[in-house]
């Protein structure tokens, strides 16, 4: 990538990202210095590992004793003798906490079937908490190490700015739970100079492509490219084009996440094995044949050998049973049974990249493979062979950026290279809207009107649309909506209050504006509440007496990684603007 403009600031400042996954996270940072240009370093070292020099992730695993207090994280809770001591004192292992975090509204939700419930009453808020405080360890003490004097004065008051990445489907319930997880570790306070900002993970995906310099020509002349990343917990797919500017990219069509990272490979072969096995005295040895499934057999399964068959080592030399395909401790599985396991995930993919290339703003013609699961030689030429005869060319890039979310996460910071985002579904509010006795729509609503404190005739369960689905939508783009608060009492209308709510269902915008068409796929977004004390607020008389009304309007950004809210008014001919509070229901 060209070199970036030198660091404008008053004075030194850290970027810490956290890259928290369903099995591995990482952690990258840049130390920014006055008139200095800033560098994106990655976190190499973390305690209890054995690789000489470090790795750039580690395990997202915590174990708890018995008294829910925290007793070994990452890499120091994978050796052996904290296995041991954790078997012996009755601790609780916790991992894939990341997904008690999926929407419960979507798909994803049925595709959760294997998650476990979390140990000892506690809260996903409680144990990303712990995770993020430990991973500020890691950083803090890698930083220090890495960067003597300076490391250690980055920590010493400085502003810190922290950037989390999430899934594609993850939305405003999950940051604000993901921010109340933040201040519970200590990273950011309400009071505080430090900053929390969230990016999607098919974003900061883009974004370390675009640093890497991987971009094709094409790509850079306009093409379209498809970025899956392939993780642990999730699929992530995105889609963006290169602006006319040749800088900037554009978010081209609707995000998707999905529940089919190669966890679920995993849980696939264990379902097999739970059959295959049962009756026999091998039943209990499972959970050691998966482990081994999981970091061998699944991570060596390869396109050229898909008929030759494969062993997982689990007992002795002798354990054999011919009947259950056991010789000398390891058990055999044919090369086709092995693929049937990775069928879903690499399903998956091709339909959705070809489902967002149908729906795209521009033509796609390239597909990125990133992500700890894209690293599968077997995914990576599945997914090519399919698609790369429909026009697509597939790439994997090199395979040691396979952590690349959190250095994407800090270049969506200092490069800021996406300008342009796609809406996922319609946007909008119900209310009740003036009956017109000429629609034929409004005649069928008749026994529903209602006279509102004005005298009109209104009819409710109108849905007004403040953003279509799939529409493209630029980061100062604004979107408003009015809202008229009307009130016997003056107190009544001094706290103005809009439900932003999401259309996620089939039919089209017409027909989406009435929601007794299709009630169940009408879902709450968030509320938006703001205090109208400092307004002019004129009384006004109707036919059943005095009443008080304003009228305001909430002022949206919907093009931003967070949706932002403010509120408008009209005073003496200028318009004032004013906060307003986004409150998410985190009850998932």
């Amino acid at each position: 990538m060209a070199s970036r403009e030198v660091y404008s600031g008053s004075e030194r400042k850290l970027l810490l990202a956290f890259d928290v996954g369903t099995t591995y996270s990482g952690i990258s940072y840049s130390i920014l210095d006055p008139g200095k240009e800033p560098e994106i370093q990655g976190v190499h070292k973390f305690p209890g590992q054995e690789i000489a020099g470090g790795t750039a992730k580690l395990p997202s695993i915590i174990y708890y004793d018995k008294n829910g207090k925290v007793r070994a994280v990452g890499a120091e809770a994978e050796g052996d003798n904290v296995e041991v001591t954790a078997d012996e004192e009755n601790w609780h292992k916790v991992e894939w906490f990341k997904l008690h975090l999926r929407p419960k509204s979507s798909d994803l939700e049925a595709s959760a079937g294997h998650l476990k419930p979390l140990p000892l009453g506690k809260t996903v808020v409680e144990v990303l908490s712990d995770f993020l405080k430990y991973l500020k360890t890691c950083a803090e003490q890698y930083i220090q190490e890495v960067h003597p004097g300076i490391g250690s004065d980055v920590w010493d008051g400085r502003e810190i700015h922290y950037i989390l990445s999430h899934p594609n489907g993850w939305e405003g319930p999950q940051r604000a739970l993901m921010r109340q997880a933040a201040e519970k570790a200590g990273l950011v306070s309400s009071t505080g100079r430090n900053q929390l900002t969230f990016i999607t993970e098919g974003e900061a995906s883009l974004n370390r492509c675009i640093e890497k310099g991987l971009m094709t020509g094409s790509v850079r002349t306009g093409e379209g490219i498809s970025i899956v990343d392939a993780g642990g917990g999730t699929l992530d797919i995105s889609a963006y084009a290169c602006m006319p500017d040749g800088k900037k990219f554009e978010e081209i069509a609707e995000a998707q996440c999905h529940f089919k990272g190669s966890i679920f490979v995993t849980e696939a072969a264990e379902e097999h094995l739970k059959t295959f096995l049962k009756g026999s005295k091998f039943h209990n040895d499972i959970p050691s044949m998966k482990q081994y499934f999981d970091k061998t057999t699944k991570c060596s399964f390869r396109a050229s050998e898909p008929n030759d068959p494969h062993y997982i080592r689990f007992g002795s030399a002798r354990d054999k049973d011919v009947k259950y395909k056991i010789t000398a401790g390891k058990l055999r599985l044919e090369g086709a049974t092995v693929a049937s396991f990775f069928e879903p995930s690499i399903k998956c993919i091709v339909d959705g990249v070809l489902a967002q290339r149908a729906i795209a703003h521009k033509p796609i013609s390239n597909v990125f493979l990133v992500g700890g699961f894209a690293a599968s030689d077997y995914l990576f030429s599945k997914v090519k062979e399919q698609l790369e005869p429909r026009g697509l060319h597939v790439f994997r890039p090199d395979t040691q950026i396979n952590k690349v979310v959190a250095d994407g996460a800090i270049s969506g910071i200092l490069d800021k290279p996406v300008g342009t985002r796609v809406s996922r579904y319609s946007s909008g509010v119900i209310c009740s809207t003036l009956f017109l006795p000429f629609l034929p729509e409004h005649v069928k609503r008749r026994n529903t009107c209602f006279g509102a404190l004005n005298g009109q005739l209104v009819i409710p369960g109108y849905f007004e649309i403040i953003l279509g689905r799939n529409v493209q939508v630029l980061e100062t783009q604004e979107f408003r909506s009015t809202i008229i608060s009307r009130g016997r009492n003056l107190d009544d209308v001094r706290n103005a209050t809009m439900e932003v709510i999401c259309y996620r269902g089939k039919l089209g915008k017409e027909k989406q504006e009435w929601v007794d068409n299709d009630q169940r796929n009408y879902h709450e977004v968030c509320t938006i509440e703001a205090n109208l004390s400092n307004i002019p607020i004129p009384m006004h008389f109707g036919p059943s007496g005095p009443y008080y009304e304003v009228e305001i309007e909430v002022v949206l950004l919907f093009g931003l990684t967070e949706l932002k809210a403010q509120i408008a008014w009209t005073e003496n001919g200028v318009e004032k603007r004013g906060p307003a509070e986004i409150i998410y229901d985190t009850d998932i």
